[in-house]
């Protein structure tokens, strides 16, 4: 596997994805809960304002190849 070194800022924009992919998970999770119909899911919007400016600031707006090339290379799925 190879190792990156991310700027400050790239880790920061990657933390920041990963806060979101989680509390979006964590929205969408389907175990039973209480009775009804669910709700709809509700992602905070300070954690996707977040994560857009923390990609804003690593210079990784519009370039999402290179923003999850880095993410699989810093942060590779089990």
């Amino acid at each position: 596997m190879p190792t990156a070194v991310l700027t400050d800022r790239e880790r920061t924009a990657v933390q920041a994805y990963l806060r979101l992919l989680h509390t979006v998970r964590a929205a969408l999770d389907t175990r039973p809960g209480p009775p009804g119909p669910p709700g709809p899911p509700m992602v905070p919007p300070s954690v996707l304002a977040e994560a857009e400016t923390a990609l804003a600031r690593a210079g990784l707006s519009g370039n999402e190849e290179v923003f999850f090339r880095m993410l699989r290379d810093w942060h590779p799925e089990p």
